[in-house]
Parts: C-alpha cells; sequence; structure tokens
C-alpha cells in the first residue's frame, strides 16, 4: 500500500462518503486511488473555494466532518475561503491538499506554495505530511480536531512523492491521544449552580441562542431551557431556526440588521443568557452598554471566546448540549415574568403583520420571503448568501422545523449555491432552497454544471436589482457621498445562462402573479431558477 492508497483506506475508516474536489498533478495518486473505491462519492467543483463551501453545507446537515481534496499551488489558494469561511462559522472540515516534491519544498517550484503557513491562522490545525507511515495516525487525528470542542477546519497537505512513497505496514489508530488538546465537555457545577441561582432570581431573562447550539445537537435541549422556564429567545444569525417563527417564546434575531423585537428584548433584559455564541459587532453592537446594564451568562465550548468580546459574570465552559442537559437536572424556579413576554409578544406580532411597502413592476423581498417560507416544506433547508439577500432572509423568512444555512462570520459571497450541493449530497431527499443577490449569484453560477451533472433538484430564487445592494446601501449614508463601483452593468442574460445549463427559469415583477409563480416554481420538476425583480433603491431597513 502507498501513502496515497492509506489516505483513501483512512478516510474509510474515518466513515467518510463523499469528497469534493478538483483535480490537478499533485493529487493525482490520491485521485488515482479514490478511483478504486466507488463507495465514497465525489463531486468535480468548479471552482476550489466551492469545495470548501459544499463540504461545509454537507457538514452542516449530516453532522459529520465534510471533506474537500485540492491539488497544490493555485488549487489550494484557491480553496483558502472556503477553509477560512469554515474557521468562522466553526464548520467541522478536512481539506487535503497536493503538494509538490518534499525535496523541492522551498524552491519555489511549479504550483508550489506554503499552504500550512496560508491557513494556520484560520484554521484549526494543519499538517505537512513527510512520511507515508504518518498517514493513518495524521488522518484520525484531524478528524477528531475537527469534530471536538469547537469544530473547525483541519488541513493535510501531501506531497506527491508522499503519496507514492509505500508503506511498511497499514494500520488505523483506535484512539487518539494529543497532548494538550483536550476539550472541555461537561460544565463546572459549581458555575452550574450560580446559572439556575441567577435564572431563579432573574425577572426578565432572556436567552440568546448562537450557531454553537446548532454544533452540538443541542437543539431539543435549549428548546427544553425555554419553555421549562419561560425564557423568551432571540437568536444571533447563526442560531436562527432553532425555535419556529411561530414559537411563543421566539423573539427573532438580534444586532444591527435585527429584528426589532429581538432588539428590544435585548434593551429591556436584566439578564442575559448566551448560548454557543461568541456576541460578534454584528449581533451585539455595543457589549460595554449590556454589561453595565444587566448580569450575563455566557456558555461556549470555546474558552478563548469567553470575555472575548463581553466580559460575562458567569462564565460556563464546555459542550453546550451537555451543559444544558446539566441546567435540565437542577431545580430551576421559573421567573415571574408572564408581564415581560406578554409586552414582547405584542412588539413580535406587529412585527410579524407589518404590510410591507409596494412598487409597480416590483417585488419586495420581505413579501415573496414570507409567502416563500409559508409554502416550504417543514424540514427544508434554505441555504442563504451573502449581501441585503441575507438580511431580508433572516428578518423575514419564517422558520419552520428546518435549517437555514448562511456565511455569518465570514460574509462570503457565493456561498449559497455550493452550500445546496452540499446539503443535498447528505440528504437527497431534501427540499433545499437557494436565496441569492444578481451580485452573489454571479460568484458560483459555474456550479449550476454541478447541479446538472448530479441531476439535482434545487430551487433558486435570485433577487435581481442590478446593484451590490448592500453597499451601495451603505454608500448612500453618510460618511460617504453616493454609489460607485456597485454597478451589475454587464450581468448576463440569467434565464439563458440558467437555460444553458439545462435548467428552466421564471422571472417575477408582479406581486399580484407571487402565489401562482411560487407554486409553479416549488412544484417544478428538478432545478429551477426564480429572478425576482427588485427596486435598487430598497433597503434592508424598509
Amino acid at each position: 500500500m502507498n501513502g496515497a492508497q492509506a489516505l483513501i483506506e483512512s478516510l474509510l475508516q474515518e466513515h467518510v462518503d463523499h469528497i469534493f474536489g478538483y483535480a490537478g498533478a499533485t493529487i493525482c495518486p490520491a485521485v488515482d486511488a479514490l478511483k478504486e473505491h466507488p463507495e465514497i462519492g465525489y463531486t468535480l467543483v468548479r471552482t476550489e473555494q466551492n469545495a470548501g463551501h459544499m463540504a461545509s453545507g454537507y457538514a452542516r446537515v449530516s453532522g459529520k466532518t465534510g471533506v474537500c481534496m485540492v491539488t497544490s499551488g493555485p488549487g489550494a489558494t484557491n480553496l483558502i475561503t472556503g477553509i477560512a469561511t469554515a474557521y468562522m462559522d466553526s464548520i467541522p472540515l478536512v481539506a487535503i491538499t497536493g503538494q509538490v516534491p518534499s525535496h523541492l519544498l522551498g524552491r519555489d517550484i511549479f504550483q508550489e506554495v506554503d499552504i500550512t503557513g496560508a491557513v494556520a491562522p484560520f484554521s484549526k490545525h494543519s499538517y505537512l505530511v513527510k512520511n507515508a507511515n504518518d498517514i493513518p495516525r495524521i488522518v484520525k487525528e484531524a478528524f477528531h480536531i475537527a469534530s471536538t470542542g469547537r469544530p473547525g477546519p483541519v488541513l493535510i497537505d501531501i506531497p506527491i512523492d508522499v503519496q507514492n512513497q509505500e508503506l511498511k505496514r497499514f494500520v488505523y489508530p483506535e484512539e487518539v491521544n494529543i497532548r494538550g488538546y483536550k476539550p472541555s465537555v461537561k460544565g463546572n457545577e459549581l458555575q452550574i449552580k450560580r446559572v439556575a441561582e441567577a435564572i431563579s432570581r432573574s425577572k426578565q431573562p432572556v436567552i440568546c441562542a448562537g450557531g454553537g447550539v446548532w454544533l452540538s445537537h443541542a437543539r431539543d435541549e435549549l428548546v427544553e431551557l425555554a419553555e421549562r422556564n419561560s425564557i423568551p429567545v432571540i437568536k444571533t444569525m447563526m442560531g436562527l431556526s432553532v425555535l419556529p417563527t411561530d414559537h411563543p417564546l421566539n423573539m427573532g434575531m438580534i444586532g444591527a440588521h435585527g429584528n426589532r423585537c429581538a432588539n428590544k428584548a435585548l434593551a429591556k433584559a436584566d439578564l442575559l443568557i448566551m448560548v454557543g455564541t461568541r456576541a460578534a459587532d454584528r449581533a451585539v453592537v455595543d457589549p460595554g452598554e449590556i454589561q453595565r446594564r444587566m448580569a450575563t451568562i455566557h456558555i461556549d465550548v470555546d474558552p478563548a471566546e469567553i470575555g472575548k468580546n463581553m466580559q460575562a459574570a458567569i462564565p460556563l465552559v464546555g459542550d453546550v448540549k451537555v451543559i444544558l442537559r446539566q441546567l435540565l437536572e437542577r431545580d430551576i424556579t421559573p421567573p415571574d415574568s408572564a408581564a415581560w413576554r406578554e409586552q414582547l409578544r405584542e412588539y413580535r406580532t406587529a412585527e410579524l403583520s407589518r404590510v410591507f411597502p409596494r412598487r409597480e413592476g416590483y417585488v419586495f423581498p420581505g413579501t415573496l420571503l414570507r409567502r416563500l417560507g409559508d409554502k416550504l416544506r417543514d424540514d427544508a433547508a434554505v441555504c442563504v448568501d451573502v449581501g441585503q439577500n441575507q438580511i431580508f432572509a433572516c428578518k423575514y423568512l419564517p422558520q419552520k422545523h428546518g435549517r437555514l444555512l448562511t456565511s455569518g462570520g465570514l460574509g462570503t459571497m457565493g456561498y449559497a449555491l455550493p452550500a445546496a450541493i452540499g446539503v443535498k449530497v447528505a440528504q437527497p431527499d431534501r427540499q433545499t432552497i437557494v436565496i441569492c443577490g444578481d451580485g452573489s449569484f454571479q460568484m458560483a453560477m459555474n456550479e449550476l454544471a454541478a447541479i446538472r451533472c448530479a441531476g439535482m433538484d434545487i430551487k433558486i430564487v435570485l433577487f435581481r436589482n442590478h446593484v451590490l445592494g448592500l453597499v451601495n446601501q451603505i454608500q448612500n449614508a453618510a460618511p460617504y457621498h453616493g454609489p460607485f463601483g456597485v454597478s451589475l452593468d454587464g450581468s448576463p442574460d440569467f434565464e439563458a445562462i440558467a437555460s444553458a445549463y439545462g435548467i428552466p427559469s421564471m422571472v417575477l415583477s408582479d406581486e399580484d402573479a407571487l402565489d401562482e409563480t411560487l407554486d409553479r416554481f416549488l412544484d417544478s420538476r428538478g432545478s429551477c431558477l426564480l429572478i425576482c425583480e427588485v427596486h435598487p433603491d430598497v433597503g434592508t431597513n424598509d
């Protein structure tokens, strides 16, 4: 067995069933070995960045570690954005890159790049394999590191000569023992007691749920804690869809682009319970003000996140699912907060029933998203891109019991379409929707080829306003002096582009035809593109 065969055998030992990749000279031995194992599926991406995004979408809905594999040089550097995107959103990923021969490293030969050094700031760990006999151990460690503690991407860089090197023998390790890497799981019992007492003493508590709730598979535990103690729940962008929109304790998304009700809840609470969130600037605009006004509890698996953006009165480090179970086993006196909840429900009802503005010849995104959400299946996966379409979807798309996937940390345009492909690979029967703008769509529309190749059923909603909407909106406000460099003049005929890939399309510019068009769109066989005409002046605060 050579190094390449050992790599594929190690992936089989980790129950890998799909790889997203793009072949090249220095990864050819691994691809040759992969060819002998049809039990591992393979998606050829059209640019390497999207291999990371597809693996991300796959990981987020399957609960497994996503795997992508590309060649050296530009293949590896193109993958960097996919790795950084996964790192910022804590997605478990193993990225495998080919590398030039070991004895030529550092000589700037054709397609050589120090990829382990390049990704060091935004990966959990990286390996440069120097001996084929180390491959089983390295793969075992990589999957362990990627999927435990705070999840994230791990890179394995394998020179071509190491892939071709013969092993003495193949032995896959049963256990992992990495010195210095022992993530906390169970919460400190004294801190658990303090949290329970703080909740019991509070009058207007609120839970802020972040992406860590999904990563630790703690949705049920969080909902149980909230319902048992009648605590309203606000979410960060990464925590969206933890609760259905119509749940009486769901107050919406916080932050600069969040829902009014959620921000009101955060402003008036006397206890903030942060669960699996780093309280970044988009969600918590003024951490100092919150610290001054209320006590905070911060529950997170990563001790580095506690106190990074906001000091916590009660820090609690450990696996969110385990900690919430510990709290549920405690006797907590539910706060007497009926008046508080009623006040918030009034805000929420007004928000959910607001009448959106109308403009002849155009569709308002909130109007479309509200109808779309009502028509989606209960467990639909919605992949949302970055820009105005992201803010509109997070504010206005009704959630049921499905998933909303987006690039929250890095804000990577072009994420949604490849992520949806990853979702569909993991769960072929799941209804999968893409929401994007005409800017972000053009960053990933070459992946329509991957959709066509696999015969996937992915419904794509494209908001066409002919500008980079969010940047245009920012440039129209002080201290800037008007839009520059945001016009999307020269964009292609999206209907013709879709048709070239064998995908039908529809155009919607009349809200009176909304229901009928959405029904045809969702009922259409296979993938379909719905182009919605949006006025370029429409902003996320309209």
